[in-house]
Formats: structure tokens, C-alpha cells, sequence
């Protein structure tokens, strides 16, 4: 399954509440698309996530039920280490 990089911008602090979580995913499930996990930037006011779907749009049409940004949507094809070696992503 294609893996994509989403960075999401907020005009307020992310505060992330565990009870949001559930209905995520439950959304995402519809969706067919599986969050990994994100990274918050110092000032939360942007996350980077993964997430595997099939499709950009099929993340967009999530984010967009969830009423959170996807700003822009990156699919990633191979992962690139420190020694310089790579390894495909799906």
C-alpha cells in the first residue's frame, strides 16, 4: 500500500485528546486509510504524518470529514538511511 507524508497546519496549538482518537480512526477505517503516526513541530502548530492509503484524495476525503487540514499530501516511495542506502517504502 502507497505510504504518503501529510503536513497539517493549525492556526491554534495542537493539543491532542485521547477521546478524538477513536472517532479518527473510525473515520480513517472509512476511508480505507491507516495512520501511522505524526510528529508535532515546537510550536504544534504543524504535524507531519504518515499514513498508508491508496490514494492522496482518499487522505483528503478523511481529513476532510475529520475537519482537519491537509495541506499538503506527499507520497513517498523509498526510505533513505544515514550510510546512504535505500529501501523501497510499500
Amino acid at each position: 500500500m502507497p505510504i504518503f507524508m501529510i503536513e497539517r497546519k493549525f492556526a491554534e496549538p495542537v493539543a491532542p485528546r485521547l477521546n478524538a482518537f477513536d472517532e479518527l480512526n473510525a473515520i480513517n477505517d472509512d476511508q480505507g486509510v491507516r495512520w501511522l503516526y505524526s510528529f508535532l513541530s515546537p510550536d504544534r502548530l504543524r504535524t507531519f504524518c504518515l499514513y498508508e492509503a491508496e490514494s492522496a484524495e482518499a487522505i483528503r476525503r478523511a481529513a476532510e470529514r475529520a475537519g482537519i487540514p491537509a495541506d499538503l499530501v506527499i507520497e513517498v516511495s523509498a526510505r533513505v538511511y544515514p550510510d546512504g542506502s535505500m529501501t523501497p517504502v510499500a
